[in-house]
């Protein structure tokens, strides 16, 4: 049922054959899944050498022929789904229907990019002379080197895949060694859609050691990267060193916002299903809950009701609704972050720990009573844990919302036009959700500003990221 886990260089899929490597974990069961070979030095070098020759060939194929490539993709996706979704649970740990929207969502992702890549369109602008031709053109930016995260293994890449070649560009993408699996079947699409050698590549191996390398390189002109705020500033320094371009989609801290005029079960029952999403293990997760006094209790304990009814286990069961955490790590983040609460006056309302001695489960948790300035309220969770507080006005809620460092999403809760309209111009962040959760679709720009970094992906923003704009005057 797992992948068989390959690179990806020249249209060519590579073995171990010699190379260093490691195991994939079942973070379910702690027992390994297969062994993952990584790239070499020189198998960087080919990879950089082969997306010369692709973009070469890629750059001038028309966006009509590169659209029914890339949409060939998309549907080999959809075909597929249902073995790219048990590889992808068996590696990371969500839960079967998460993993099968994920999936199904990737291959949106790529069939709108196939479709929008044909509208990368430039302008004419009126020229001062007669006879003066001032043409806008928008042109591929180059050779790509993108990260992407364990989190999510297939819809991060699909979103870099899908910009760079529909504009044109080639690719070599570092996915997460950690998770895959899911990712090696999903190029797989793209290879078996022809598209031409070289276009897109896919490698493993140390990530310091892959990033250094790539970045350095003059034939990469672009990066685009997922991942935590301190390794996208590293990422960043490096790009600068050559005038790169980047995209830098880094972590969050997402407020939310329940005023006393919204019905507070229904806010519950939205936002809690989305917390526990992937186990609380998503960036734009909802992690720091500001709900006014007069609603707070009603809120409060609809929303543990539903932490407390979730069903953990492994993904692949019938009924799971949260599968374990994705490695060790996470476990130990959530103890100190749990340990820090306590020790700073929070109350646990429900779970609070680690489940079973198998796997990385740990319990939908929620906290009460805790001070601004503790660990869960200033860093990012990045796990099943939601501390609920309470506020008073709307001006001090907006001033505790926005304190931190971090601007990725954010939600709110109103039943009042003029409040959404004020909280959604108030809120610092790249993404605002009012009265809901639909903020990363396709056709939408997804990013952040303040350290949760730079640059959109999806959307027009998405596309334009890997292009270049081009003035040219024509007497």
């Amino acid at each position: 049922m797992y992948a068989n886990l390959q690179l990806f260089i020249d249209g060519q899929w590579l073995n171990g054959d010699g190379r260093a490597g490691e195991d994939v974990i079942n973070p379910a069961t702690e027992k390994p899944l297969a062994h993952l070979p990584h790239a070499s030095a020189a198998d960087l070098d080919r990879a950089l050498e082969a997306a010369k020759k692709g973009f070469a060939v890629w750059r001038a194929t028309s966006a009509y022929d590169r659209a029914k490539i890339i949409r060939k993709a998309a549907d080999l996706m959809r075909e597929r789904y249902d073995a790219i979704s048990k590889v992808l649970v068996q590696e990371e740990g969500k839960p079967y229907p998460e993993a099968r929207a994920e999936v199904l969502t990737s291959s949106d992702i790529i069939e709108w990019y196939a479709e929008e890549g044909r509208r990368a369109y430039g302008r004419i602008v009126p020229g001062r002379g007669k006879g003066l031709r001032q043409i806008v053109v928008q042109e591929p930016v180059g050779i790509v080197a993108s990260f992407t995260p364990w989190n999510f293994p297939v819809l991060t890449p699909a979103r870099k895949i899908g910009g760079a070649l529909a504009a044109g560009c080639a690719l070599i993408l570092k996915a997460s060694e950690e998770t895959p699996g899911a990712c090696v079947e999903m190029v797989r699409c793209f290879a078996d859609a022809a598209l031409p050698a070289g276009v897109l590549n896919l490698v493993f191996g140390v990530p310091a050691t892959i990033s250094e390398h790539l970045i350095a390189k003059d034939a990469v002109r672009k990066i685009s990267f997922t991942g935590s705020i301190p390794v996208g500033k590293h990422l960043a320094a490096l790009a600068a060193k050559g005038m790169k371009r980047a995209t830098m989609e880094l972590g969050g801290h997402a407020p939310v916002v329940v005023f006393a005029d919204a019905d507070p079960e229904k806010s519950a029952d939205t936002i809690a299903a989305y917390k526990y999403r992937n186990a609380g293990q998503v960036c734009i997760s909802p992690t720091r809950f500001y709900v006014q006094e007069p609603v707070y209790g009603r809120f409060l304990a609809r929303f543990a009701e539903y932490a407390k009814s979730l069903k953990l286990g492994d993904g692949l069961q019938r009924g799971v609704a949260m599968g374990p955490l994705a490695n060790a790590r996470r476990i130990d983040a959530m103890e100190t972050f749990v340990n820090d609460a306590k020790d700073r006056g929070g109350k646990i309302v429900t779970g609070g720990q680690r489940r079973g001695n198998q796997g990385y489960f740990y319990e939908p948790t929620v906290i009460t009573d805790v001070p601004d300035d503790c660990k869960v309220m200033t860093q990012e969770p990045f796990g099943p844990l939601a501390p609920v507080v309470t506020f008073k006005t709307f001006d001090e809620v907006v001033e505790r919302a926005n304190s931190l460092p971090y601007g990725l999403a954010a939600y709110a809760f109103t039943g009042s036009g003029h409040t959404a309209n004020l909280i959604g111009d108030a809120l610092q962040s790249g993404m605002v959700g009012i009265n809901s959760i639909a903020v990363s679709t396709p056709e939408t720009p997804f990013g952040g500003v303040k350290e949760s970094g730079y640059g959109s992906e999806g959307g027009i923003e998405g596309l334009h990221a890997y292009l270049n704009t081009k003035f040219i005057s024509q007497a």
